[in-house]
């Protein structure tokens, strides 16, 4: 017999990417079935599928399947929420993310027609791509409900790190949609107010966050487009969270915002699109952004990107680090007046 081919390298990983579709349909479908809603307590399968109206045998076999991913957990024939699952797929719980992970799922007719868009290139653009102001207020339901699920605790986390944050006043929110991050950073100050800005139909939204979260004596709205328009003066803080990608010309957005701050005011902008590896990395950001790079869309930025355009924008130090968060890596960047 022939000498064997030495192997010191493991397939297992092409594995896995094969099999990474189920795992992510599983989710989906248990989300569409409420399969969450109805296991905060120990069941049997047998009262899953009655409370569902679903195939007995069938539920069975779905719930292992979920239990096999870890977003159940199954002891003695019954079933409940691991607590992963508890937190952001049960409807009642104040962190579900149930209306953001179906929006976040690939696109079904991109991936068909991969092969057909790397051999073709992308196709016309449409004549007028447009968001419907009922998109917009869809939008920002998903954003509130992200915001809910830690990511102004986050928010909030970074900013108490700023020695300068018992000194600030005033801060603007830039982008900052249902509001509830701007308005968390507020609250974790004892004298701050604030402003959140953001487009017009967005902002009629954010009013009535403002009013359910009992923060109108603290906060404070403006509507309008920072590519064109004025974001207001006299801010000691500017948060800026995923918003600069939407910047036309990033260096005109971040001196506008350099000449709205007082004098030593801090910037703080966190960039979810920094690259690396010669924009091959992180997997995370390079995957998410494929379908719009294979349309032809122009998307994602080196890390240093916001960085560098602070420096140009005048502020005098800037400070960059790569954080984590549930919504992946970041590139966050601090700017001094």
């Amino acid at each position: 017999m022939k000498k064997l081919p030495e192997v010191n390298l493991t397939c297992e990983n092409l594995y896995m990417m094969l099999i990474a579709p189920i795992r992510s349909q599983l989710l989906l479908t248990g989300i569409e079935l409420k399969v969450f809603n109805v296991l905060s307590e120990p069941k049997p399968s047998e009262d899953v599928a009655k409370a569902l109206g679903t195939h007995p045998r069938n539920t069975r076999v779905f719930l292992d399947s979920l239990a096999a991913i870890d977003l159940l957990q199954k002891k003695e024939g019954l079933y409940r929420n691991s607590p992963i699952a508890q937190a952001f797929l049960a409807e009642k719980s104040p962190t579900y993310l149930g209306r953001l992970l179906p929006v976040m799922k690939a696109d079904e007719q991109f991936l068909q027609n991969l092969s057909k868009l790397v051999k073709e290139g992308p196709p016309p653009p449409p004549e007028k791509p447009s968001f419907s102001i009922e998109e917009l207020v869809k939008g920002v339901a998903i954003m509130a409900d992200v915001e809910k699920a830690g990511y102004a605790q986050e928010a909030v986390n970074i900013l108490l790190e700023l020695p300068q944050f018992p000194a600030f006043q005033k801060m603007l929110d830039l982008g900052g949609g249902p509001g509830l991050t701007g308005m968390a950073i507020v609250d974790a100050h004892p004298r701050m107010k604030g402003v959140i800005f953001d487009l017009p139909p967005v902002i009629e939204e954010t009013k009535r966050y403002i009013e359910e979260y009992e923060m109108e004596d603290r906060m404070d709205v403006l509507g309008g487009d920072f590519n064109r328009d004025s974001i207001g003066e006299g801010y000691d803080l500017v948060w800026a969270s995923g918003v600069l990608q939407f910047a036309v010309e990033i260096d005109t957005v971040v001196r506008k915002v350099y000449e709205a701050l007082n004098p030593s005011g801090v910037f703080v902008s966190l960039f979810p699109f920094g690259q690396t590896h010669e924009r091959t990395k992180p997997e995370s950001i390079v995957l998410s952004l494929l379908s719009m790079a294979l349309m032809g869309q122009e998307v994602g930025a080196n890390q240093g990107h916001v960085a560098d355009s602070m420096l140009r924008a005048g502020f005098k130090s800037v400070r960059s680090r790569k954080i984590n968060t549930f919504m992946g890596p970041m590139e966050l960047d601090i700017g001094r007046k």
